[in-house]
């Protein structure tokens, strides 16, 4: 069975810096692409950046490119999302998600196994 866990979340004020990470359990973590997923209130999950199994082809979402990282260390099975100068509009739930083959996806259907996910909170 395969779990995720994020950690990091908390209330942070625009301009700062967090970093979210996802630990993963069950099943062999450096097999699988990764991804970072966000929801705001009201609004649909959305795809925030993805990694291949090895830590290859990071692909970000318009809105965080050079803002956030994402990035992994599969000898801890650990998933990372380093957010840099947050806004307001990155305020969210923030989900860890696991695909069970090796390559990138951005659609939350591609997707297999999810986190409960974190609050990242951003204000003015």
């Amino acid at each position: 069975q395969v779990q995720l866990i994020e950690s990091g979340g908390g209330l942070v004020q625009a301009g700062s810096s967090l970093t979210l990470s996802c630990t993963g359990s069950g099943g062999t973590f450096s097999s699988r692409a990764m991804g970072w997923f966000r929801q705001a209130p009201g609004k649909a999950r959305r795809f925030v950046a993805t990694i291949s199994n090895l830590g290859a082809t990071p692909l970000y979402t318009d809105s965080v490119k050079g803002r956030f990282t994402i990035s992994r260390d599969n000898s801890k099975n650990m998933l990372y999302l380093q957010m840099n100068d947050l806004k307001e509009e990155d305020t969210a739930v923030y989900y860890c998600a696991a695909r069970r083959t090796a390559t990138i996806g951005v659609r939350s259907e591609l997707f297999d196994y999810w986190g409960r996910g974190a609050q990242v909170t951003v204000s003015s």
